[in-house]
């Protein structure tokens, strides 16, 4: 039976104008398909018909984006865990923002917070900033997605917070100046 197998995929394999193929009958009763005939072997000639052929097309070329772009926009940026209703009570001024980001950050791709509009802190891969030492009062805050050379690949909507500490400068609770 094997050897059937292997003298039909020989006759689908080779081109009708490459051989002649022959077929017949072995010992065991088996159909052989072969390109040489053995001798002393009753064999029929086969016709083949013409093999289908297929052109192959050079596919069209999409136009090629920068190295650096995305391969897709991040369908979700944005700042999370912040509080909305009311101030963030920080003496310190330190507190957490972190990262709602998908897909997930792409390789070369890095996070920076800005913060005022200002770069705060340096970029990371780790969706979370913590904040130190921020003043007290209104702060908008924006989580930017960086390419491999650094520059600003998308944005998220800015997201403001309310910052409340204790002024170093303030009088004591007991009165005294």
């Amino acid at each position: 039976m094997r050897s059937a197998i292997i003298g039909l995929l020989l006759a689908v394999a080779l081109p009708a104008s490459a051989a002649q193929i022959y077929k017949y009958t072995d010992a065991n009763g088996n159909t052989v398909f072969t390109n040489q005939p053995p001798e002393g072997q009753h064999t029929q000639a086969v016709e083949l018909q013409p093999t289908n052929t297929v052109e192959s097309q050079k596919p069209a070329s999409a136009p090629e984006k920068p190295k650096d772009e995305a391969p897709t926009r991040y369908t979700v940026l944005q700042l999370v865990n912040l509080p909305t209703d009311e101030a963030l009570r920080s003496n310190n001024g330190t507190f957490t923002v972190s990262v709602a980001l998908e897909p997930r950050l792409q390789p070369g791709h890095s996070l920076r917070l800005v913060m005022d509009g200002q770069p705060y802190g340096q970029p990371t891969n780790i969706p979370y900033f913590q904040v130190t030492e921020a003043d007290r009062g209104e702060h908008t805050l924006v989580a930017e997605v960086l390419g491999k050379d650094g520059q600003p690949l998308q944005q998220s909507a800015p997201a403001t917070v309310a910052i409340q500490r204790i002024s170093v400068n303030s009088p004591a609770r007991n009165g005294s100046p």
